[in-house]
């Protein structure tokens, strides 16, 4: 893990360890932050493809992205190890297991540069502790599969999020997309029925390929694979970033909360 691009503060300042590469020719004004939560409490429903390849499309669009790893087995920063040092740069952030020498809030911080931040949570997170982990997120994404179980599950953690998250429909922050689709097909229809009943935003549909496996072994995104049959994968991912990028105008930036990531994380 040593090569991994890991968020590292000293706990003796406020400030970043300096870094030893060399410094762009030409800064630019910082964007403001968005933070994006990924979530849905059931296990096996893409929340870790979905967020590594919005973490790819951020940084290779040149903007300082963070991923905020909170699952214990760490897919996303293995995604992000196999990414590599020739590509646009991704801030991995351990979030599953407590730093010996800070404390879990500091370790925590993510840099004050970050523009995007995509946060990958665990499955089975409880209700109680849903309030917390959406605090602040600027958009929470709700990865579906179209079977009977993952349309229940999804019914089940929407509704938790709502009550027990006590997020609005109408701050419309919370979307959902359908996962691994197979399009013309029953139950893709069925699962479309039911996202359009909850009157929340249904705001892309990604297809069952190999293009996504492919990807998240290269360490990259759709958008950064060298396939002609990726176009329909890339066009699902625009239109995901386009709802995400409507945010920026609807939510209200909090520069101070910026720096730190919901309560909920700074568990024992």
């Amino acid at each position: 893990m040593s090569s991994l691009n890991l968020w590292r503060q000293n706990p003796n300042t406020t400030q970043p360890i300096p870094s030893t590469a060399a410094p762009s020719p030409a800064p630019r004004a910082t964007r403001p932050l968005l933070r994006i939560v990924v979530l849905n409490t059931k296990g096996g429903c893409g929340k870790t493809t979905l967020s590594t390849n919005l973490a790819g499309y951020y940084a290779s669009h040149d903007y300082h992205t963070a991923i905020l790893d909170m699952d214990p087995q760490g897919s996303s920063l293995r995604w992000l190890a196999n990414r590599g040092q020739k590509r646009a740069p991704v801030t991995g952030i351990q979030g599953s297991e407590r730093g010996g020498r800070v404390t879990r809030s500091f370790q925590l911080r993510i840099p004050p540069d970050t523009e995007r931040l995509i946060v990958d949570t665990p499955a089975g997170l409880e209700p109680i502790r849903l309030q917390d982990v959406t605090r602040g997120a600027d958009a929470i994404l709700i990865p579906v599969l179209p079977s009977d179980i993952d349309i229940h599950a999804a019914s089940r953690c929407i509704a938790d999020l709502l009550i027990a998250g006590r997020i609005e429909r109408r701050a419309d922050r919370v979307a959902v997309l359908a996962n691994r689709v197979k399009k013309n097909t029953q139950m893709f229809d069925k699962l479309r029925r039911f996202l359009d009943t909850l009157e929340i935003p249904f705001v892309a549909t990604f297809r069952d390929t190999q293009n996504y496996a492919h990807a998240s072994e290269q360490g990259l995104c759709v958008h950064e694979l060298d396939m002609r049959n990726a176009r329909e994968d890339v066009r699902a991912l625009d239109a995901l970033i386009g709802w995400i990028e409507s945010r920026q105008q609807a939510m209200p930036t909090q520069p101070e909360q910026s720096l730190h990531l919901p309560s909920a994380l700074h568990q024992a």
